[in-house]
């Protein structure tokens, strides 16, 4: 017997037909009140969302896999899919199931990827969500940085090394490129991005110029500086694209597109941002120096303050300004204060534009906009009081968009419901028409009272009752104790256990008055706000302008109280290439210091004609990394215009900071330690310039000891010798050898971390002096560590032999081999006992051909005596 055809409804005729669209997308499917998945996608969804997964029918290829979830519960799930790494596509019902009598047309309406997200629920509000797309060009690296959310969009182009440098600073949570260049991409940049290829055809020239003049309603890029980057400008085109392929029509709000200007920027590179701890930390429980400084009032404020942290300026005017500016702040505290209580309540201005760009802003964000122009106003009426120089250039620019606020005043209800569709949203006063139609809708309900009174009355009914259901609307009600007294012009609709349930020609008449104006009230209302909407989308670009300058004061005012707070210094910024810190401090570690304890200070001198290299030597732990991590942080802090953890600090601008600090281990990708260092130390030597700043430590640890000091005096006479540039550098090592550069390099200077020995310990002063340290202290920091005493003993014993040995002039791998002989031979003894070690010792002393008897008793009587004492 044939087996049955499985039939196919025309819902998952419809289903499959979108789907097929969409291939690696996960698909919500809108059926009624619920958005649906369907068998791999709803197996996925279960298990991400933890809602059950059921199954339906039997057809020939199994029961189908169902998990769906209510419809007003969209934005909490779909954020927990997308932070899942899923590309979801929204498919909604485009029309009123009422207006059709076949299936309902549906479609995609949002395609929501990781890098195109703009819901409050799945962004970050202190870090922006980019978008990114690279071109790979036959000379040149192009990219473009959009992030949906507040309308920025940033193009760039440059060497693999630059474009590296900016996907790591800028951290795109999706990045696009070339299909055919996937190989190309993780060889370059890694697996840590999540990616997304696109066909290679819309990587071209004539495409991208199109589509972005189309954008901007421009003639050319010219106007934007952009216009020279081409492999930039294709990028930029792929955005834009691929935002039309997510089904992100309504863009106004990303009004331009602005050059990311290399040459303004310090250089800072992947293994800096890495290696200091900028943004982010590898370690579990880490604090960032982002986490340290962000003391913002508002996201779009933490978003920029991110930004200046890994784009320090390198231009004198504009560091100073910013300086000054916190400068001013501080010495008044009352201009502070005030600032930051009109700055606090408009909140994320920046998001909140960008959504009524995107046609996306409910009635309480409109509400909210019209609170932050009122701020505004009062921050620009206050910065022009003030007569300061960039405060009056502030206000000058600001702009609380007056009419618009006055408009969004008198038409919204001031607490109207988080969704349009509730209703209540537009005004009393605004339409003549939805102003009747409420008196209708709620008046009407009034009247039905009235009539429940009457008819009580009339008939002599007192328990007689108006309800509504959706069978048949608004009835009456009446018990059976008192069906005898209905009226024959009432018609009976439903009969119940203890009542039945008419209508009346006067009811049916309200009702549709009332049920109409409800329904007419809804349309008025989503008219009125779409007008609305529209309006105050003519307004965008001020208002973006206005985010950019509050979130530019909230960062300076953050600046003004860190320096309060903490004691911060304002630096001295000019044109030598000296560096002068006095009493740094490490901003990070200094608040994490148990209360009650200082951070020790130290003062760090570089120049380029005295001191340009420095070999600090000194223990472990005894805080050479630190000395090297604060020194690059203070720079940093004050090219941001940020005062810094000091007593006083003077230099010359940095153009580049480089660091080669702590292990990174890339095992993962079949790198040692020693490649991923020789790797970072490679590409500093490759790029120094007679202003770059250069942090080295423990360079040339990853490999045997010879091999490492001789690769670590070739990269300290590199430096000193190199023909066109004298970088600063500061070289902490654990090779005493390398002091003996000081001797024949006039720049080299040797220094050391101090210690204080005190009865067989250890105490590490942290403190930086001048001249060479000879011990390490390894086995001391093991001992602090909680190594097994049996184990310490054993290591300062193979110490003890080695210094001798070498003392002697006998080669390491000599004394290595008379330690394990050493072992071997008397493995029996517990190491850890005094006694027996001293046993042991005269043992291995004794010569066993040159013993006479008499010798050999005398040896026995000592060892006897030992043993009894």
């Amino acid at each position: 017997m044939a087996k049955a055809k499985e039939t196919v409804t025309p819902l998952m005729q419809q289903y499959n037909t979108i789907k097929a669209k969409y291939p690696g997308a996960l698909l919500l499917f809108r059926v009624g009140d619920f958005y649906e998945t369907f068998g791999e996608d709803a197996i996925k969804t279960a298990n991400i969302l933890g809602i059950v997964l059921t199954k339906r029918g039997t057809g020939p290829n199994g029961a189908l896999e169902l998990a769906g979830f209510p419809h007003h519960s969209l934005e909490n799930y779909l954020s927990k899919l997308v932070r899942a790494g899923q590309r979801v596509a929204i498919c909604d019902q485009l029309e009123d199931p009422k207006t059709t009598k076949t299936i309902v047309k549906r479609g995609v309406t949002e395609l929501v990827t990781p890098g195109v997200a703009y819901n409050d629920n799945i962004l970050s509000q202190k870090s922006n969500n980019y978008l990114a797309a690279v071109f790979f060009d036959k000379q040149t690296l192009g990219v473009a940085f959009c992030d949906i959310s507040t309308g920025e969009f940033l193009v760039a182009q440059g060497n693999s090394e630059y474009i590296d440098k900016l996907l790591q600073g800028f951290r795109p949570t999706e990045v696009v490129f070339q299909k055919s260049k996937r190989q190309e991409f993780l060889n370059l940049f890694g697996d840590k991005f999540y990616t997304y290829t696109l066909d290679d055809w819309a990587f071209t020239n004539d495409y991208a110029n199109e589509i972005l003049t189309k954008h901007f309603e421009v003639n050319s890029l010219k106007g934007f500086g952009v216009d020279k980057l081409q492999s930039g400008i294709v990028a930029a085109g792929v955005v834009l694209y691929y935002l039309g392929e997510t089904e992100h029509r309504n863009l106004q709000h990303i009004s331009s597109i602005s050059r990311l200007e290399e040459d303004r920027y310090m250089w800072l590179d992947r293994f800096t941002i890495r290696n200091l701890e900028l943004v982010s930390t590898a370690n579990d429980n880490g604090v960032t120096l982002f986490d340290v400084l962000d003391q913002t009032s508002t996201p779009m404020g933490a978003r920029m303050l991110h930004k200046w942290i890994i784009m320090p300026l390198k231009e004198l005017k504009p560091i100073q300004e910013r300086l000054g500016m916190v400068e001013y702040l501080v010495n008044h505290d009352d201009l502070l204060q005030e600032f930051l209580s009109h700055i606090k309540p408009i909140g994320d201005l920046e998001r909140l534009i960008s959504k009524v760009g995107l046609q996306k802003a409910g009635p309480r964000e409109l509400v909210q906009l019209k609170r932050a122009l009122s701020h505004i106003d009062e921050v620009k009426n206050l910065a022009e009081k003030t007569g300061n120089q960039f405060l009056s250039v502030l206000a000058s620019q600001l702009n609380p968009c007056l009419s618009i606020k006055e408009k969004l005043e008198r038409e919204l209800n001031q607490d109207p419901p988080a969704l349009l569709i509730k209703g209540n949203v537009i005004a009393d006063g605004i339409d003549d028409e939805l102003d009747r139609l409420r008196k209708i809708a709620f008046g009407g309900k009034e009247y039905l009272v009235e009539i429940q009174k009457r008819e009580a009355a009339v008939t002599g009914i007192p328990s007689l009752k108006i309800s509504f259901n959706n069978v048949f609307g608004y009835y009456l009600e009446v018990t059976h104790t008192h069906k005898d007294k209905v009226p024959e012009s009432w018609i009976r609709k439903q009969t119940l256990v203890n009542a039945e349930r008419y209508i009346t020609p006067e009811l049916k008449e309200y009702e549709e008055q009332i049920l109409g104006a409800e329904e007419k009230i809804q349309a008025i209302e989503i008219r009125l706000y779409g007008e609305l909407m529209y309006q105050v989308a003519q307004y965008i670009k001020p208002i973006q302008l206005n985010a950019y300058l509050i979130a530019k004061l909230d960062v300076l005012l953050c600046f003004a109280q860190l320096a309060v707070k903490n004691h911060y210094v304002k630096p001295t910024l000019n044109n030598t290439k000296d560096l002068d810190i006095k009493g740094g401090r490490h901003p990070v570690i200094e608040k994490q210091l148990p209360i009650g304890q200082e951070y020790i200070t130290n003062d760090v001198f570089l120049d380029n004609d005295n001191q340009q290299i420095i070999i600090i030597t000194g223990p472990n732990m005894s805080g050479k990394s630190a000395i090297l991590r604060q020194t690059a942080l203070i720079v940093l802090m004050a090219q941001m215009g940020c005062f810094v953890p000091a007593k006083d600090v003077s230099f010359g601008l940095v153009d580049k900071i480089f660091t080669r600090v702590g292990a990174s281990d890339n095992l993962s990708s079949g790198e040692s330690t020693f490649m991923v260092e020789m790797n970072e130390t490679a590409s500093i030597l490759n790029n120094i310039s007679d202003r770059s700043l250069i942090l080295l430590d423990e360079i040339g640890r990853g490999t045997s000891t010879y091999d490492g000091i001789s690769i670590a005096w070739a990269i300290a006479e590199f430096l000193h010798e190199h023909p066109t540039a004298r970088p600063k550098t500061l070289f902490a090592t654990h090779y005493h050898e390398l002091n003996e550069l000081e001797n024949t390099m006039s720049r080299i200077k040797n220094f050391n971390v101090t210690i204080k020995e005190m009865s067989n310990k250890v105490i590490f002063l942290r403190k930086l002096v001048p001249g060479g340290s000879e011990h390490s202290f390894g086995i001391h920091v093991a001992k602090m560590a909680g190594m097994p005493s049996k184990l310490i003993n054993r290591a300062n014993e193979i110490l003890k032999r080695l210094e001798i040995d070498r003392t002697e002039g006998q080669s390491v791998k000599d004394s290595i081999k008379k330690v394990q002989n050493q072992a071997y031979q008397l493995q029996m003894f517990a190491i850890d006992d005094p006694v027996l070690v001293k046993i042991r010792d005269t043992l291995n002393n004794l010569d066993v051909n040159t013993l006479t008897p008499v010798e050999a008793l005398l040896k026995l009587d000592e060892i006897q005596r030992l043993i009894k004492t």
